[in-house]
């Protein structure tokens, strides 16, 4: 029998917005709604009329984390069953997850409305560029509950904000308001509540008429250079620029910018 969707979908033009649609749980995650999730960026993934995602959730909260009532973490009201085996539902689910949308051929951008915590909190930071509603917030809640943080967190914050602020937001758990998450590097940008919707739209349309492959190709190098050394890096920029020079956007920007024109890009 097949599932009843968890989110919603909709497209406008070469923009693909995905909702989290469990309001009443805050959006949280199940294994259905991390399933159907990347199913649909998968599907995004191949559809070449998709040129930048948004990532949202309905009502007044982006993703409050794992729902701790799903059959994968729920502990058994039996003492004596084993525990749950929670490295089943990471290698299962959330680690597709986190994996595809940093794979992603398109530019990804996730628009926080409300509480983005625990995993909920790293999906967004995982996308390339975070917009956040004034009245939202980012809570790494995972050492409450006795857990590290994981859809990536552990790479994440301390690429993102240094290891002294990323310790403290993991292992104290505190609320972050998107000011402040905006004034450490944690996130792109803060916008009015009522605002926030149009203003994803916006800039997603207009990274969806840029050059989204050399977009996708520069979050491959940028999450590469941690790994690399300086020559490393280097020989990487120049192999990646060779296969790019070679593309029809490249032509299109260049000869654009000769004819004092707007380039059309459709490289993908």
């Amino acid at each position: 029998m097949q599932q009843e969707p968890q989110y919603l979908s909709s497209q406008d033009g070469a923009v693909l917005t995905l909702t989290l649609n469990r309001p009443q749980a805050l959006n949280a995650f199940t294994s259905v709604l991390l399933a159907q999730l990347r199913e649909a960026l998968d599907a995004a993934a191949e559809d070449a009329s998709v040129r930048c995602v948004v990532i949202t959730g309905a009502g007044r909260a982006f993703c409050a984390g794992q729902d701790l009532s799903d059959p994968y973490v729920k502990p058994s009201d039996d003492p004596a069953d084993a525990p749950k085996d929670i490295g089943q539902l990471l290698d299962g689910f959330y680690v597709p997850l986190a994996l595809r949308v940093r794979s992603m051929p398109v530019p990804v951008i996730a628009a926080v409305n409300g509480v983005a915590a625990g995993a909920g909190a790293n999906l967004a930071l995982g996308c390339d560029l975070v917009l956040a509603g004034q009245s939202a917030s980012f809570i790494q809640a995972f050492a409450k509950i006795g857990l590290i943080p994981d859809c990536g967190g552990t790479w994440l914050l301390p690429r993102l904000v240094g290891r002294a602020r990323a310790l403290q937001l993991a292992l104290l758990g505190e609320k972050l308001p998107a000011a402040e998450a905006q004034a450490i590097g944690l996130i792109y940008q803060v916008v009015a509540d009522e605002d926030l919707a149009a203003t994803a739209q916006a800039l997603a349309q207009r990274l969806s008429q840029s050059p989204v492959r050399a977009m996708a190709q520069t979050r491959r190098l940028f999450d590469q250079a941690g790994l690399l050394d300086f020559d490393e890096a280097l020989k990487q920029e120049g192999l990646t620029q060779s296969q790019l020079g070679f593309g029809d956007d490249y032509q299109e920007g260049v000869n654009a910018f000769l004819q004092k024109r707007k380039p059309v890009f459709k490289d993908r």
